[in-house]
């Protein structure tokens, strides 16, 4: 679900430091009050010890899992991946592979071909046979040291109308059609799989608006919205998810997800706010954090035009959120990962200091601050639980990727050929 990663806390506050049409300024006199439910408390964090990573002297630094260099790593029945784990991999990897099958490994590790035999596999296993299926199709690598980071992100539900009336005045935009994705690897090898995003000016191209221009109605009166919902807040948050669910007045839901984002780099506001010494402590997590922006309107204000990064969003018809690869993702089975780092498709086997991360993933998503080697932000679903474990989630420790059979003999030899 692309979010701005999308999604994106220590859990989202790591996610966030790393997804007429104008907003009501916030605070102002006349503004909805929204009810809202108390959140649950944050679980209490299960403690566990991480796998130590493979002491490596080949590791360097780079733009790619290639150059930051792989070893291989321990066996898989050494690692904290347990059957349900694996039984959720499973499902996510066999709804996943029909575009492993055809895109454009970044990472420079694999090839299309090489995912065609485990793919098969795949189709014909069974959830209860999921961990020996990874463990003999599979060799276990790691990337760069293999030291690792893992938040959380899950599917907010938030109120929201499918036309504005009173109380619902924050557009939710679909992707305006002067917004130009160019893909730089077309003009430089060098630049392969970097991508910018703005607009044709005349006879240049420019930025597009970014958050505080869009908030001041840039967009507006053009028939881009989609929706309108209550709280700028929670919206906020949505974005950085990269997909949501929208509670409507007549109790229908609405279901919205990623369709574009407005070029603008992501910056997190919960690092921001961190740094300035305007979080207590035990405020440092996304409802603590919406919290402080409603009782200091104007100055919460600025603070989230400090992300100028936009997100726009299409109405889905299915009911589950969609990864990156255009693929639903699966609760506690769908990770976001850098695809510069890890193939989008891969399955990925997290040893972390949050014993609720640990196991088998796939890397079915990405997001804007979930970037650099061994970056990860695992999906928790949606609802309240969700909302508290996601939260909550900022684990460290080590990460490995699996890739087929063969694949680790031919990087090696490729890597040991004059």
């Amino acid at each position: 679900m692309m979010r701005s990663s999308v999604a994106l806390l220590l859990s989202l506050t790591a996610l966030l430091s790393a997804c007429s049409g104008r907003i009501v300024p916030l605070g102002q006199p006349g503004q909805p009050q929204v009810e809202r439910s108390a959140p649950l408390p944050p679980p209490k964090p299960a403690a566990a010890k991480p796998v130590a990573p493979v002491p490596t002297t080949t590791a360097t630094s780079g733009p790619t899992a290639l150059s930051a260099g792989v070893v291989a790593g321990p066996g898989l029945s050494t690692l904290m991946a347990t059957r349900e784990s694996a039984s959720r991999a499973l499902a996510a990897f066999v709804r996943t592979c029909p575009a492993l099958l055809r895109r454009f490994d970044q990472s420079g590790l694999t090839r299309n071909e090489d995912w065609q035999g485990v793919c098969a596999a795949a189709r014909t296993t069974g959830a209860s046979d999921a961990l020996a299926f990874f463990e003999t199709q599979f060799d276990v690598v790691q990337v760069g040291t293999g030291t690792a980071h893992a938040t959380g992100y899950f599917v907010p539900e938030i109120e929201g109308a499918r036309r504005q009336r009173p109380g619902y005045d924050v557009p939710v935009y679909k992707k305006p059609p002067e917004l130009v994705e160019v893909d730089l690897g077309q003009f430089s090898d060098s630049l392969k799989g970097k991508k910018i995003r703005g607009k044709v000016s005349g006879n240049s191209f420019m930025p597009f608006a970014d958050r505080a221009g869009i908030e001041q109605g840039e967009l507006s009166g053009r028939g881009l919205e989609i929706a309108w919902v209550r709280d700028p807040y929670e919206f906020f948050f949505l974005q950085v998810q990269g997909s949501g669910i929208l509670t409507l007045p007549d109790g229908g839901r609405m279901t919205i997800g990623y369709d574009g984002q407005n070029g603008r780099d992501y910056t997190g506001i919960g690092k921001l706010m961190r740094d300035r010494g305007l979080l207590a402590p035990g405020q440092s997590n996304m409802q603590g954090i919406i919290d402080w922006l409603r009782a200091n309107p104007d100055q919460g204000r600025a603070i989230m035009r400090e992300n100028k990064s936009w997100v726009f969003f299409r109405e889905l018809t299915r009911s589950g959120a969609v990864g990156a690869l255009n693929t639903e993702v699966i609760s506690r089975g769908t990770v976001a990962a850098d695809p510069m780092f890890v193939p989008l498709g891969a399955p990925v086997v997290l040893s972390v200091d949050r014993a609720e991360a640990n196991g088998l993933w796939v890397a079915q998503d990405t997001g804007g601050a979930i970037k650099g080697v061994n970056r990860f932000d695992t999906f928790w679903g949606s609802g309240s639980e969700a909302r508290t474990i996601a939260g909550g989630m900022s684990a460290r420790g080590t990460a490995f990727v699996l890739l087929p059979k063969g694949v680790l003999r031919r990087l090696s030899n490729a890597a040991s050929a004059p």
